[in-house]
């Protein structure tokens, strides 16, 4: 009989040590579940930029218009027919 109490009370504490210190403790899974969140935000924001930037690329594709306001913005370009008036203040 001592010795089934012996295996028992060593076992409880071979479980209590693993749950409170062990590599799957409370402690290690409340990390993990916080990583996990903060891994699924990033996935989300990276979702949306990819789905902005593939919604630009259709744009890019599709049409003209985006394609001279480019042009015009970040290449200073005009058309033949057009005239440049520059502004300053």
């Amino acid at each position: 009989m001592k010795l089934l109490i012996l295996i028992l009370i060593c076992l409880i504490m071979h479980f209590q040590y693993r749950l409170w210190l062990g590599d799957a403790s409370l402690a290690r899974l409340q990390e993990s579940r916080q990583r996990l969140e903060q891994l699924s935000k990033d996935v989300q924001e990276k979702k949306e930029r990819n789905n902005s930037l593939l919604a630009e690329v259709n744009d890019l594709r599709k049409g003209q218009e985006t394609i001279e306001e480019r042009a015009r913005y970040d290449l200073g370009m005009i058309k033949e027919t057009e005239t440049f008036f520059q502004v300053l203040e």
